[in-house]
């Protein structure tokens, strides 16, 4: 089909160009959340994990809502696979699915975060701030299970309080991992679609 004279591809029609690097972002960020997922499977410090990075960067930067939703739950679920079942057999005797529905319930929290801080506008001191944020919800969400169901720490407000301050020393890796992650995420992204892409973000 020609196009007729004066007629801008934004209206009358896709332009192939932008079709094709608008497919070349989605897969880059795809491969950053599998990266993502992967670095849960490596050594490294308690609670320094991609999770709440990956919630984070999913719901910026998906422009559909069931890959928004989806890719990073699937990043979750597969590496919890691996963790649970291979990684740490020894402390599950059988096959295991997932390790808690707390996780799962924080891990929606967060993306519920991303979409409204980051998901039409992207800066350093906006994913600073979501980072933040999220890691106060994992603390809030894991800790409250562990006081729940865990039979540890009397079901009282003092038992609660108990239990959120035995979590302190837990909780600075789990901001320094979550600022890092979101560092990694959303810094390769905005280097790999501007300077790789040669696209504007």
């Amino acid at each position: 089909m020609t196009r007729r004279e004066g007629c801008s591809s934004y209206i009358c029609g896709p332009n192939p160009y932008f079709l094709n690097v608008r497919k070349m972002k989605i897969r880059f960020a795809l491969l950053l959340v599998l990266l993502a997922a992967a670095a849960r499977i490596l050594p490294h410090p308690d609670n320094f994990s991609p999770i709440a990075a990956m919630g984070l960067f999913g719901a910026a930067y998906f422009q559909r809502r069931w890959m928004m939703v989806l890719v990073p739950f699937a990043g979750l679920f597969l590496s919890d696979l691996v963790l649970n079942n291979v990684i740490y057999r020894e402390f599950y005797p059988q096959f295991t699915w997932y390790t808690s529905l707390w996780i799962y319930a924080a891990f929606a929290s967060v993306m519920l975060l991303g979409w409204v801080m980051l998901r039409h506008q992207v800066k350093p001191g906006r994913v600073v701030t979501a980072s933040l944020l999220a890691s106060g919800i994992f603390f809030l969400v894991t800790n409250f299970s562990v006081w729940l169901e865990s039979g540890m720490y009397s079901k009282t407000m003092a038992g609660l309080l108990g239990c959120y301050t035995a979590g302190l020393p837990f909780l600075t890796n789990t901001i320094l991992g979550d600022l890092c992650f979101s560092a990694v995420l959303f810094g390769a992204y905005a280097w790999g679609t501007k300077k790789v892409l040669r696209y504007e973000v």
